[in-house]
């Protein structure tokens, strides 16, 4: 025997099923790592809030400096020619552009404001003035920060830092040269906030936006606007009943999942399995049917599984029995010829004649007759060989197997009758062993006449083949079936026909069986239709 190699490792069924089901409750989760894009999308919504507010805040901070222009107010540095707006221009809005994904546009925390070189002129100290109400007034239900400066960034209106300078700020030194600039800046608080604060204000960045205010193609002033964006962990806080309710239900859905998955798959398996392990060890209770299929393609590999195991299982036995009537059949005639073979030897090896020519005569027609049966039981094993082989898309016509039938006892009366025009699903070879088996067997039996008479019946071809020979008695009724049963054994019976004829007709998926009679012997013949 071959050693067997080592046995390659290969996740069970429950193993892969479990894997699916814990990828599909970690999903969620996994989620949690997509966050930042989820953040990104509040960032770009959080800027594109700034520009909005600022740009209303423009337009009354720019009203108010036209109103000043005859009073001589100071404007700022002059826009480029190429950076102004043309009257086709004049509705390109500005669109959000900060990533925080990309990190690039990620600063450090927010430079602190400087003294100013220089104080704010007076005009523009009264628009700060003016504007403070609005912006506190904005302030209150928008929660940005603003900020208004002079066209040379010093804060003229504000929270905090009013008459410093913002104007080494990146953004705002981008602004005070007439360009919008936003940027996104690490947010440091000065006191460590509390746990739920720190929960719900997760991101720790802070976005922040400076806008130009453009009058007669001068800057004028800025409005910085800053604000906190929201996050998805402030989302998930404030939802957090939702949140835990969701995930109780992945949870259950998951369990609920993997029962299934358990009743319809993993159990009828471990069944079959359990079964083919017990079939292994000749346990004839395993071919009974599982308690539990649980799919339509399972229940049909076990009913298949199963077939096959018995038929296997009664194809061993059958095997085995007809080993040892075989073994017992060739023992009697090898022993005759062995025996007559060692009586000639001795015979021819004595100085005397010990046998008679007669006796040497008979001794050589038993070792004849013995071969003969030998040969003869050797042929009907071959015929039960090619009987039991699977047909291959074999068909042929009852009118000429028939035809073939009476071309090979043409002396005896053979009438048929019924639908002989019908193809049946077998070979015309081997239909005809079928009825010449019958039609010996009838005529070895006394038989005169032997009458066939076919008729379709259910997507089948009934066929009764009847004689007027012997009867078959009662007490070989239930044998005549059997492999070397025969009741002609000393006049050269083999008692194989009609085992021969009982394969055939099995592995063509048709029948035999012995029909009651009266008079002589009926058999029914069912051929599948072609």
């Amino acid at each position: 025997m071959m050693p067997r190699k080592a046995e390659k490792w290969r996740p069970s069924v429950g193993q892969v099923i479990f894997a699916a089901l814990t990828a599909a409750a970690t999903l969620p989760l996994v989620g949690l790592f997509f966050f930042r894009l989820y953040d990104n999308q509040l960032i770009h919504q959080t800027q594109a809030e700034l520009i909005a507010q600022s740009r209303v805040l423009a337009a009354v901070y720019a009203r108010e400096v036209e109103t000043r222009l005859n009073a001589g107010i100071a404007l700022g540095a002059e826009i480029p020619p190429e950076a102004r707006l043309g009257r086709e221009d004049q509705l390109t809005p500005i669109r959000p552009a900060l990533d925080l994904a990309a990190g690039a546009d990620l600063l450090r925390r927010r430079p602190d404001a400087l003294p100013a070189s220089a104080p704010a002129s007076q005009p523009y100290v009264e628009i700060g003035s003016r504007l403070t109400p609005i912006i506190r007034e904005t302030q209150k239900v928008t929660l940005a920060g603003f900020r208004i400066l002079d066209p040379h960034g010093v804060v003229i209106a504000g929270r905090d830092e009013i008459g410093q300078s913002l104007a080494h700020i990146e953004e705002i030194a981008t602004a005070l040269k007439g360009q919008y600039r936003a940027a996104l800046r690490i947010r440091k608080p000065d006191k460590p906030p509390p746990p739920i604060y720190s929960i719900s204000r997760g991101v720790g960045v802070h976005v922040f936006s400076a806008m130009p205010v453009i009058v007669n193609n001068r800057v004028a002033g800025v409005i910085y606007t800053s604000r906190t964006p929201s996050n998805i962990f402030d989302h998930l806080y404030q939802e957090r009943g939702k949140f835990i309710l969701a995930a109780l239900a992945v949870v259950f859905a998951t369990i609920v999942i993997g029962l299934v998955f358990s009743r319809t798959i993993t159990r009828p398996m471990r069944e079959l399995v359990d079964r083919a392990a017990r079939i292994s060890r000749g346990d004839r209770d395993a071919f009974r049917p599982l308690a539990h299929y649980g799919t339509r393609e399972f229940a049909q590999l076990s009913h298949s599984f199963l077939d096959m195991a018995e038929q296997l299982s009664r194809r061993s036995d059958y095997i085995a029995t007809f080993s040892a009537h075989l073994t017992h059949e060739l023992k009697s005639p090898l022993t005759s010829i062995k025996g007559a073979a060692e009586l000639l030897l001795d015979s021819l090896q004595s100085k005397t004649d010990t046998l008679t020519r007669m006796e040497q005569k008979n001794f050589i027609s038993n070792i004849l007759g013995d071969t003969g049966r030998l040969e003869a039981m050797t042929r009907r094993l071959r015929e039960l060989a090619r009987a039991e082989a699977a047909p291959q898309n074999e068909q042929t016509e009852l009118s000429q197997v028939i035809g073939g039938l009476k071309s090979r006892f043409p002396t005896r009366a053979i009438d048929a009758t019924g639908c002989l025009d019908r193809s049946i699903g077998m070979s015309s070879e081997k239909a005809l062993i079928v009825l010449s088996h019958l039609t010996d067997n009838a005529i070895r039996h006394n038989a005169k006449a032997v009458r066939l008479e076919a008729a379709e019946e259910n997507g089948s071809v009934r066929m009764i083949v009847s004689n007027d020979g012997d009867p078959i008695s009662e007490a070989n009724r239930e044998k005549i079936f059997d492999a070397f049963f025969t009741t002609r054994r000393d006049t050269g019976g083999t008692g194989m026909g009609l085992s021969i004829v009982q394969a055939i007709m099995t592995s063509h998926g048709g029948s035999i069986r012995l029909l009651p009679s009266d008079k002589g012997v009926a058999f029914e013949l069912l051929f599948p239709a072609a």
